[in-house]
């Protein structure tokens, strides 16, 4: 049973605090007024709220934001690592310098919106601010469930509108021409089973030897590999293997002959046993790290001219420091410069920064050794990821006819909307409807 009890504050003036049990039977204050009616009244709702099995205690929402993200809902907060690093950085990147020092009790959806709008002045994309967004209402409904709040200050609130921009899908020319510019037979083969296989980058990298049925031809799907900050991962690794990939099912794909030969002829080289990776990272040997061949810089001609209208040779250390040329030619002079010093002890050198691996190939290194300079080679646009191989797959099997639900349980897709996404995406999916209607058009003509 409640009651409310006078007191005097420090200037000797009566105030009465209402009291309640609460949820734990402990005696709790629902704050000091003025009369005693208006505690009376405060108690009486507390009880209310008890009795509807809610916990009203002010101290809760007293706390600030930032006590409770680090202390409660980060510490006990169950998702996937890569989740949880996209989450630090988020929080600690965009939301808690704007909410850590308020009370989770006086955040508002006013205060969310002046957020929303600062992010979009300091020109945030709007697709970061809607992460960001989703973030901060995945805390604020906890927070509600815990009763922490009473409110949720990210309902009703919009975000600014992300475009949906249509999927650039590489055709089969342009897949042959980056093919060609691979450095060696690892990353061909390897390149060539994602857009045969249609896989994700880290279900790829995890392939094992047992995984392949070369009888059947059939690939199963099992595993991904992820790569995390230490920090995130339980045994302080840099990759860790997930029993499941992203759509938490198994999958089985058939792959095509000539493919699965490849493979066969990969394991038998590489001496590979059932458990091995498929695909090794091997920094050596997975890069062309060929010098262009040396040309006289008599033979370059000359750079443009510096701020003090002095030009240089191509090919030369003055031509890098005083003219700041970063051309393929003036910036193995300098390296080649640079080597010569080192080898002779100079400059400090050290040993060649190695990626930290258990054998799986980081994406970065794949990335920036391996893939970006097969697109400037085969001159592609340098913005096509090597997920785009997966899109690829998708578009050329509806392209040619292939059934809607087989693609969708092929690429492992959580809805057939997703799917369908890749209908119509090559670049010569409108020929048909423009032939259609250039007939139509031509018949008015006659008639006319």
């Amino acid at each position: 049973m409640g009651y409310s009890f006078k007191r005097l504050d420090r200037h000797g003036k009566p105030r009465y605090t209402a009291c309640y049990e609460d949820l734990k039977g402990k005696v709790a204050s629902a704050g000091t007024y003025s009369s005693k009616k208006e505690a009376d009244k405060a108690w009486q709702r507390a009880e209310g709220e008890v009795g509807r099995g809610r916990d009203v205690n002010l101290k809760r929402g007293r706390q600030t934001f930032k006590k409770y993200v680090e202390e409660t809902w980060l510490p006990n907060h169950e998702v996937e690592p890569t989740t949880m690093q996209s989450y630090h950085y988020s929080i600690y990147k965009h939301v808690m310098p704007e909410f850590g020092g308020m009370r989770m009790m006086d955040i508002l959806p006013e205060h969310v919106r002046a957020w929303i709008k600062k992010l979009k002045k300091n020109g945030v994309s709007a697709a970061t601010i809607r992460y960001n967004k989703v973030v901060l209402s995945a805390i604020f409904t906890t927070a509600l469930n815990d009763q922490v709040a009473y409110i949720h200050p990210c309902k009703g609130v919009r975000a600014p509108t992300v475009p949906q921009k249509p999927l650039e899908i590489i055709s089969p020319e342009q897949f042959d021409d980056l093919y060609r510019s691979l450095p060696d037979a690892d990353s061909q083969l390897l390149v060539e089973t994602a857009i045969e296989a249609g896989l994700r980058w880290g279900e790829l990298t995890e392939l094992r030897v047992c995984d392949l049925k070369t009888r059947s031809r059939i690939l199963t799907v099992s595993r991904a590999v992820v790569e995390v900050n230490p920090k995130f991962h339980p045994d302080g690794k840099r990759f860790l293997v997930k029993e499941y990939p992203k759509d938490k099912e198994w999958r089985r794909l058939k792959l095509s002959e000539q493919i699965v030969d490849k493979l066969e002829d990969h394991i038998e080289v590489e001496k590979l046993g059932r458990d091995d990776l498929l695909f090794v990272y091997q920094p050596d040997t997975m890069t062309d790290r060929t010098p262009p061949s040396a040309l006289d810089p008599d033979s370059l001609g000359w750079t443009e001219e510096n701020t003090k209208g002095h030009r240089y040779r191509h090919g030369t250390l003055s031509a890098y420091n005083a003219a700041k040329c970063r051309c393929d030619h003036c910036k193995r002079a300098f390296a080649e410069y640079r080597a010569r010093r080192r080898a002779a002890g100079k400059d400090n050198p050290r040993q060649p920064r190695r990626r930290e691996t258990d054998g799986h190939i980081p994406a970065n290194w794949f990335r920036n050794q391996v893939w970006k300079p097969a697109l400037h080679n085969a001159d592609l646009d340098s913005k096509i990821r090597i997920h785009d191989l997966r899109h690829a797959h998708a578009s050329w099997l509806l392209a040619g006819g292939a059934d809607l639900q087989v693609v969708k349980e092929r690429l492992g897709h959580g809805s057939i909307a997703t799917t369908e996404r890749y209908l119509h995406t090559l670049d010569d999916a409108d020929d048909t409807a423009l032939a259609a209607f250039d007939k139509i058009r031509s018949r008015r003509r006659i008639d006319i």
